[in-house]
């Protein structure tokens, strides 16, 4: 088959992470208004779970909240990335109140997850800042309290309670309690959140407490969890030995293109294109489909959707099988 000038042209490695360059650059008013208008919808929706008197309308408010939880939070991970407002300090100190305010401090997800992007799909070291991968052999080579604990991790009910699991343990407790002088502010994230539990009850009532906190953090964290997990988890993705991996091939080969609808990708703030934004951390969220339009050799991701078969697919893996070089199931 003859080869089109196209084939000559395309850009592989470096030379595809200096194409999105030009991207990463963020418009401080467009920052701003989508951190700002963000925040006071978020506010806005809480505040309806406490004002208005009709069950159904406060609890519409509380499925709202939720949802803009998560878009909140996922602007506030590209902050953390430097992706937008990098020389800000308001956007800064906001921020962290805000990363203490949703069970993700700041010292811990910047350790985290920037290890994680580092690391990213590299079977040895893949499990800090994501969930944990065995290949087949390790794991029936395992005991059994091992095999328990990673699959554990890896269950849809541990993903599906990720407010429980994911973010008030496994990025508050667990941090403080393994490096309290490093991760203090996960200690204070955990009392300001019983705090806000006890305020709400004693002034409120149970209702308040489900409605105004535990709902929109059940939910945004649920869909953050199992967002997390797909992005790395799916149909064709590929990991890695060290000898074999490269940063730009773990982008595009083991970061997925989450295919959703307007709606949900504005509640996601774009964190579906994440083959883009692991190529490139600093690409601002609102950016990201302009890259994938203007670079074409982006355009043919590893997908993935939030369709119940495509998550059913997703969570049916659970070893990496060397042999097959595919992620399969037990």
């Amino acid at each position: 088959m003859k080869k089109t000038n196209f084939d000559f042209l395309m850009r592989t490695g470096k030379e595809l992470i200096l194409a999105t360059r030009p991207f990463a650059a963020d418009n401080t008013v467009k920052s701003w208004w989508y951190i700002l208008s963000t925040t006071f919808m978020l506010a806005a929706a809480v505040a309806g779970t406490l004002w208005f008197s009709h069950l159904a309308v406060r609890m519409v408010c509380s499925v709202l909240a939720g949802l803009l939880l998560l878009r909140l939070f996922v602007i506030y991970h590209d902050q953390q990335h430097h992706a937008i407002l990098s020389k800000s300090r308001v956007a800064e100190y906001f921020m962290r109140a805000f990363g203490v305010l949703s069970l993700s401090p700041s010292s811990i997800w910047r350790a985290s997850h920037n290890y994680h992007h580092k690391h990213n799909s590299k079977l040895r070291s893949a499990h800090i800042g994501s969930y944990p991968i065995m290949t087949r052999a390790e794991y029936l080579r395992s005991s059994k309290r091992t095999r328990f604990d990673y699959l554990f991790m890896r269950h849809p009910l541990t993903i599906l309670f990720g407010y429980v699991f994911v973010f008030l343990y496994g990025m508050c407790l667990y941090p403080f309690f393994d490096k309290p002088r490093e991760h203090y502010d996960c200690l204070i994230a955990a009392v300001v959140h019983l705090t806000l539990a006890v305020l709400l009850t004693w002034f409120f009532g149970w209702p308040a407490l489900f409605l105004t906190l535990i709902i929109p953090h059940f939910i945004g964290s649920a869909i953050g969890s199992y967002l997390f997990y797909a992005q790395h988890n799916f149909p064709g993705v590929s990991f890695y030995d060290r000898a074999g991996w490269a940063y730009e091939k773990a982008a595009l080969e083991s970061s997925s293109f989450m295919k959703t609808g307007p709606v949900m990708a504005w509640f996601t703030a774009n964190i579906g294109y994440h083959h883009i934004h692991h190529l490139n951390a600093r690409v601002p969220f609102y950016r990201l489909p302009e890259v994938l339009k203007k670079v074409p050799e982006l355009g043919k991701p590893k997908t993935t959707s939030l369709h119940p078969l495509d998550i059913i697919r997703c969570l049916r893996l659970k070893v990496w099988d060397v042999e097959s070089q595919q992620m399969v199931g037990l």
